[in-house]
């Protein structure tokens, strides 16, 4: 009888000798390695759905990079206002050149439509004149607190009082009780009030000669405390605000040895009256960012408390997250109350809800901070149509 074939120690390794399940394990690896190789399917053989992806060259190798968070959804395409306010020059002061007889005051219109409109404005003269108000505004604040005594004529004074007549009419209007989370009613019955007593509270202060003017800055003022339809406020209403003051300076009202009080006392009590409104009646934020802008309704403010605290021998941007020093001088420096209120209304982390001014807390000085600021107004406020498409013009800021 013969004996059966042996299998020599040698062929048992041999990767063409294995036992049947190994085998068709082995040639189904093959298979898929041969498949993915020329880019076909490894059961039906067919041409795959997608090409594998390319491999990194030399020439170009991939990038190596750690982004800090996610970009904003719903941006629109190409945007990127990061370069564009990197690329924006620093705005200047410039002096507002005061009217003269004849006056031609006239009821201000809506000229901003479309890009081509923002780029002709931004050409113009007022333009111009108009950034370099605010620009002098800030570098009048430089170095002062705001308790600092300061300059302040009859017509900064009867401003003030007005703006303090419009904080108690809140308290004189409660908000109705209703669901809605933005938009309580009662802001349209204040609304109404102010632009019924605008009129006489600027004959209080126009002389003889200048009070046809009240037909050309009556629309500035009423349009800087919000919107009475929509119930919301945004800096399109501050800009109208500073428009008010640019127009006031226009008539000679207003000089630059009274630019610190506007900033110290005009503004503040501004500032003081929306963050009444905005809490009392709950105002939508107007075209707002959320956590990709730098604040909800405000803009301005951040650009005068910045130049507040250029070279302060103590506090430094990063400062801002030292709650003892916005407890102590939230009072005297506009950007750290600012601060303060964001952290007073928001919840949760800082960098979570505001990245922006987290950000801004790592820069350097207080200089980087403001010019960074002034560019940024100009870029992001001056420069959208949804924001300027409401702005007006008449003959005090002329549409050229």
């Amino acid at each position: 009888m013969e004996e059966p074939n042996r299998i020599s120690p040698d062929e048992e390794q041999s990767p063409d000798f294995q036992s049947p399940p190994a085998a068709a394990t082995a040639a189904v690896a093959r298979r898929e390695q041969v498949a993915a190789a020329i880019g076909t399917c490894a059961d039906c053989g067919a041409p795959t759905t997608y090409s594998p992806p390319p491999s990194w060259s030399d020439i170009s190798p991939p990038p190596i990079y750690r982004p800090i968070r996610a970009p904003a959804i719903n941006l629109p395409p190409n945007y990127n206002p990061q370069q564009a306010i990197i690329l924006a020059p620093v705005p200047h002061a410039q002096k507002v050149p005061a009217v003269s007889p004849p006056y031609l005051f006239e009821s201000p219109v809506k000229r901003i439509h479309s890009p081509d409109d923002i780029r002709r404005f931004h050409d113009s003269d007022s333009a111009k004149n108009f950034l370099g108000f605010v620009v002098a505004l800030s570098e009048s604040i430089r170095g002062h607190k705001i308790s600092d005594s300061c300059h302040q004529s009859p017509v900064v004074t009867a401003v003030v009082s007005n703006l303090d007549s419009l904080v108690q009419l809140v308290d004189e209007i409660p908000p109705l009780a209703q669901s809605s989370r933005y938009g309580n009613y009662s802001y349209r019955t204040w609304h109404s009030r102010m632009v019924d007593d605008a009129d006489s509270f600027m004959l209080r202060f126009l002389p003889e000669d200048l009070r046809s003017a009240t037909i050309e800055l009556m629309p500035y003022f009423a349009d800087s405390f919000g919107n009475a339809s929509r119930i919301d406020y945004g800096t399109g209403h501050e800009t109208n605000f500073a428009a008010w003051l640019y127009c006031l300076a226009r008539l000679g009202l207003i000089k630059e040895e009274d630019y610190q009080a506007v900033v110290s006392r005009v503004f503040m009590k501004y500032l003081e009256l929306m963050r009444k409104l905005q809490l009392v009646y709950c105002l939508e934020p107007a075209g707002s960012h959320g956590v990709w802008g730098l604040d909800d309704y405000h803009f301005l403010p951040f650009v005068f408390g910045s130049s507040q605290l250029i070279d302060h021998k103590y506090m430094k941007p990063k400062s801002i997250h030292n709650e003892d020093i916005l407890d102590n001088f939230s009072s005297e420096y506009l950007y750290l109350s600012c601060i303060a209120f964001v952290k007073k209304v928001k919840k949760g982390m800082f960098a979570e809800h505001s990245p922006l001014l987290d950000d801004i807390s790592g820069v350097p000085n207080w200089n980087k901070v403001n010019s960074g600021l002034l560019k940024m107004y100009k870029v992001e406020v001056l420069e959208k149509v949804p924001i300027m498409q409401h702005f007006l013009f008449g003959w005090l800021i002329k549409w050229e």
